[in-house]
């Protein structure tokens, strides 16, 4: 029974397969031939379609970009730009000594001429101090004593000249020496500014007076033992008759007489050169030109001096600044400079006055940075440049911060000149610069370098190689290697 039903399984298989075989086999195929259409189309796309990071990681770098630049004929300069504070040759703080008549009790301010800002003339009062004058005079040579009658030296010789160009002779007295002539001039020039001036000797006179008297009682006595030797009309053949004894005591007696009186003319002659003005050094402070200018009034009437009472700045205006060290061995005296006040926009040539040989000791410090504001002191290690305009500058710009561009270095006229990228050294030394042709080739020009300024390079051509202007040379590629 069994394979009744197996074999009746087997009969019904075989009997549907006998029918469905042919359509079943055509749907397979279909299949298949689909299937490996698309595998084909699939590698197909594989090869063709690409992401854009494959297609530039195939495709690898693009060529470089030569970078060119034009062969140029100009004036090359090399400068250093650093800042710098307009100032006078001369500036003076005044810190006066000088005390009262009496000579008693610090000293008060008791008047003040000017103000901030005000124009000084030579010979003019500043302020006065306890009742007594203080006022400027021409002059280089700081003071540093009393001047009085019978002095001698620079110092005199300069008081001398100052007095003289405000119109008070010193008459016959030699250049140096305080004499009559000085005294007088002296006299003159503190009438003028109405004041008495101090007397030499504190005695008031009495020194003078004593010599005169003494000169006196010895001219009397000279006389009066005179007129007791000379012989009278009853005494002719007496004073014959006198020993040689008692003539020689007369002599002696008059000889001495003689000195005596001498002495004492002496002793008034020295009286009165001594006697007479002096020059305080409280009462006179010395600038090298006029006008000067007031920069400061630091003290008020009736308050007593305990410090600077007025600043002054004299002489034509320079401007001084700092170098670091790497642009010291760049600065050389008698270089041209361009002064710049960013404030006013004034500008004004100039040249190098002072380089200083040994750098400064000052605490580092930072500077403000602001147009018109006062550079900060100097740096430690910090070289003083001074530098000297060749016209004088408006007065208004004292005190301003200024820009100073400094010529370090110049063509001598114009000159073929490339960017300093464009010079390089070939495998054997020479130094050239590489000149791209319109047609894309390269030549190679040996160049010997020059000035240098602004990233630019002088260049002479060696060995008879040409180079023109307009020639390009390579500076490098868009890829930032230079060839």
């Amino acid at each position: 029974m069994m394979v009744g039903i197996f074999g009746g399984r087997n009969a019904v298989e075989k009997g549907t397969e006998n029918r469905v075989g042919p359509a079943r086999r055509k749907w397979v195929a279909a299949v298949v031939i689909g299937a490996v259409a698309l595998t084909g189309a699939g590698l197909v796309a594989s090869v063709v379609i690409k992401s854009p990071a494959q297609a530039l990681a195939d495709a690898g770098p693009p060529p470089r970009d030569v970078l060119t630049a034009e062969v140029e004929r100009r004036v090359l300069e090399d400068s250093v730009i650093v800042r710098g504070s307009v100032t006078a040759a001369q500036s003076l703080e005044i810190t006066p000594t000088v005390r009262g008549e009496d000579g008693a009790g610090a000293p008060v301010v008791t008047k003040l001429a000017l103000r901030t800002g005000d124009t000084v003339k030579a010979g003019q009062v500043l302020f006065e101090v306890s009742g007594r004058p203080v006022f400027a005079l021409k002059g280089k040579l700081p003071v540093y004593r009393d001047l009085k009658p019978e002095s001698s030296g620079d110092d005199v010789a300069q008081l001398q000249r100052a007095l003289g160009e405000l119109g008070h002779a010193t008459g016959g007295d030699r250049s140096g020496f305080f004499g009559a002539g000085t005294k007088a001039a002296l006299t003159s020039f503190y009438a003028s500014v109405g004041y008495e001036p101090v007397p030499a000797q504190a005695d008031g006179g009495s020194a003078v007076a004593e010599a005169q008297n003494a000169v006196t009682a010895a001219e009397r006595a000279l006389e009066d033992l005179r007129d007791a030797a000379a012989p009278t009309a009853g005494q002719g053949a007496r004073k014959g008759a006198d020993d040689d004894g008692t003539a020689v005591s007369r002599q002696r007696a008059e000889e001495r007489a003689l000195a005596d009186r001498d002495e004492a003319r002496q002793t008034l002659a020295d009286a009165r050169a001594a006697d007479g003005p002096m020059l305080p050094a409280g009462e006179v402070v010395y600038m090298e030109g006029f006008p000067a200018r007031v920069d400061a009034v630091t003290a008020k009437v009736g308050t007593s001096v305990e410090g600077p009472v007025m600043t002054l700045s004299a002489g034509a205006l320079v401007v001084q600044g700092h170098l670091q060290s790497y642009q010291k061995g760049l600065v050389r005296v008698g270089q041209k400079v361009e002064i710049l006040s960013e404030v006013s926009g004034v500008t004004a040539a100039a040249r190098v006055e002072l380089v200083s040989s040994t750098p400064e000791t000052g605490q580092d410090q930072s500077p403000s940075g602001e147009a018109g504001a006062a550079p900060a002191a100097p740096a430690a290690g910090e070289y003083r440049l001074e530098v000297r305009p060749d016209k004088p500058l408006d007065t208004q710009l004292v005190g301003q911060d200024v820009r100073l561009t400094i010529q370090a270095a110049s063509t001598k006229g114009k000159a073929l000149v490339v960017p300093i990228s464009a010079i390089s050294s070939a495998a054997d030394g020479r130094t050239v610069v590489t000149v791209q042709e319109a047609d894309g080739t390269q030549r190679r020009v040996r160049v010997r370098p020059g000035t240098t300024g602004d990233g630019y390079a002088e260049i002479v051509p060696q060995n008879g190689d040409a180079l023109s202007v307009g020639d390009k040379v390579v500076t490098g590629t868009d890829g930032g290697t230079q060839r």
